[in-house]
């Protein structure tokens, strides 16, 4: 990282920068233990992020951070107690600020274990199941971008308990979103081959938990169950709202089941769109599939 903000606007940012600093590094530590070993090609994360913010290394907590690692990288090994010792850090450092709320805490954490497992450019079944363990460990971060997709996703790929070489590439094209990949092991020629070459489906909120009262639903595609008046008329005797188009404050877009089996980013509607970048924006609206609507309808 590269100061070029002035030192009178810097000295206001930099506290900020030091808690997502370590959340990310806290994530990283994580992704890359998250199968309890860690291989010389994950050991590069830890000089990458002293690399990264070198020009904090004189003030703390930075100071401190840095001299541990490399004190611990001074024989090219990290054991499980010098790994325990780095996360005590930073858990130490990380609870005790103000400046970020638990969700976006933890989402930078996430991050941050995407980045960890993308280190040596392979993603294994162990370090996919240690995420799916940290998912379940934070169901605060439901409705939030991009749990609800890393989540969906993964059980996806588990669902039959192993990672076939197409569901790898489509975890790596997915996980990078979120990772800066030039501080992995990965080819950003290939990822970006990957990219051209693969679709992607569409990635739904996973068992939603579904409230109707007050709240605001829409509805793109064709119904499996019957016409949209059908929908909008369960959605208002539940004592919710509807609105044909995704607006500020949608709190749901229900997707329809038929002739859509698979929608791709390159050929998806202008709601899921728009649905997807209000939630990149940090809006809480989930996108739901319709059969998954219709079983939430059955338990009022």
């Amino acid at each position: 990282m590269t100061v070029t903000e002035p030192e009178h606007i810097r000295k206001f940012t930099r506290k900020q920068e030091a808690d997502r600093a370590f959340h990310t590094l806290e994530g990283i530590l994580k992704g890359i233990n998250i199968d309890n070993e860690i291989n010389k090609i994950e050991i590069e994360q830890f000089k990458n992020w002293c690399y990264e913010y070198r020009d904090y290394s004189n003030l703390q907590p930075f100071s401190d951070v840095i001299s541990l690692i490399n004190d611990i990288l001074e024989d090219d090994i990290v054991t499980q107690e010098e790994y325990k010792d780095l996360v005590w850090v930073c858990k130490n450092i990380t609870t005790r600020n103000i400046y970020y709320d638990a969700v976006t805490s933890d989402i930078q954490r996430l991050q941050g274990i995407l980045h960890g497992i993308l280190s040596d450019g392979i993603i294994t079944k162990e370090e996919l199941e240690g995420l799916k363990n940290w998912i379940n460990d934070n169901p605060d971060l439901i409705g939030c971008y991009p749990y609800d997709e890393i989540e969906a996703l993964i059980y996806a790929v588990l669902e039959d308990g192993k990672i076939t070489d197409d569901e790898q590439n489509l975890l790596k094209v997915y996980f990078s979103q979120f990772v800066d990949i030039k501080n992995t092991a990965m080819d950003n020629n290939e990822l970006d081959a990957l990219k051209r070459s693969m679709s992607i489906p569409l990635i739904c909120t996973m068992n939603p938990n579904v409230v109707f009262k007050n709240k605001l639903f829409c509805f793109t595609g064709i119904s499996s169950k019957g016409k949209r008046k059908d929908i909008v008329e369960k959605i208002v005797s539940l004592g919710g709202k509807y609105n044909d188009n995704v607006v500020q404050g949608t709190d749901y877009l229900i997707v329809g089941d038929k002739n859509n089996p698979c929608w791709v980013f390159s050929c998806y509607g202008r709601k899921i769109e728009r649905a997807i970048e209000d939630r990149k924006a940090g809006h809480q609206i989930q996108i739901v599939k319709e059969v998954d609507f219709w079983d939430e309808t059955y338990k009022y």
